[in-house]
This record gives structure tokens, C-alpha cells and sequence, in this order.
């Protein structure tokens, strides 16, 4: 294994069109493109966070139980500096908040899915005490 993928944390997402994956990640995130095989699988990495984007062709999604829920509770976490003006944006651009804002001890949070319902957190840690 080369250096570069061991510093790499890969996280797999079954989704139903490769490049509406890539084009939500990109687009709205900054993820970079490392690799497209379409239609069936891309990766794409945003610093040391590898998102496998696995389209039905692929042999990822093809391991999937017929009877799995594709989008579960768990979600990709990622923080931004301003959640509000983060959210603002993204409507904007016709990106739907899966949540309301949530607010506890540690910050500000919102969900939002990509095209096949996949959960992406946008997290707002609060002020040091």
C-alpha cells in the first residue's frame, strides 16, 4: 500500500448515480475527483477523508443485502466555520437541509443527503468556555 492511502480514511456510499455523487461532492463541499470509472464507481477526497461513491454496477454496492436500507443513521461529519452562512448557501444552490438546526454543548449542526440519501453532517463546534 503506498504511502498516500495509508494516509487516507475511506468511507464507502451505495448511490444510484455516480456522477450526481460527484457533482454533489464537488460541487458543493470541495471534494476532488481521485478517480472516476463510470458509470460505476468514483472516489473522490476532501484532505485525508476518501468517499467511495458506488454506483449499482459496481462490486460495492453489488455486496449490499438486497433488503439493506441505503441510508442509514451514520453520516460523513464535516465542519465548517459559519453553519448559517454554510446553509444559506446551499439552498441557494438547491441543496434541502434533511434537518432543523440542532444546537447542544458542543455546537451547531444540520443534515443534509446527497442524491441516493446519503447523511452528510455540517457541525459548527461552539466557542472555547
Amino acid at each position: 500500500m503506498s504511502e498516500e492511502n495509508e494516509d487516507l480514511v475511506s468511507v464507502r456510499y451505495v448511490v444510484d448515480d455516480v456522477q450526481a455523487a460527484i457533482d454533489f461532492y464537488t460541487g458543493h463541499f470541495g471534494f476532488v475527483v481521485r478517480s472516476a470509472h463510470l458509470p460505476a464507481f468514483a472516489d473522490v477526497t476532501r484532505g485525508r477523508l476518501r468517499l467511495l461513491l458506488s454506483g449499482p454496477q459496481s462490486s460495492g454496492a453489488r455486496a449490499t443485502p438486497a433488503d439493506a436500507d441505503s441510508a442509514g443513521r451514520n453520516r460523513i461529519h464535516l465542519i465548517v466555520e459559519d453553519l448559517d452562512a454554510e446553509i444559506a448557501r446551499l439552498q441557494a444552490a438547491g441543496v434541502v437541509p434533511r434537518s432543523e438546526v440542532i444546537s447542544g454543548p458542543g455546537g451547531r449542526q444540520v443534515l443534509v443527503a446527497d442524491p441516493a440519501g446519503n447523511l452528510v453532517e455540517l457541525f459548527t463546534p461552539a466557542p472555547p468556555a
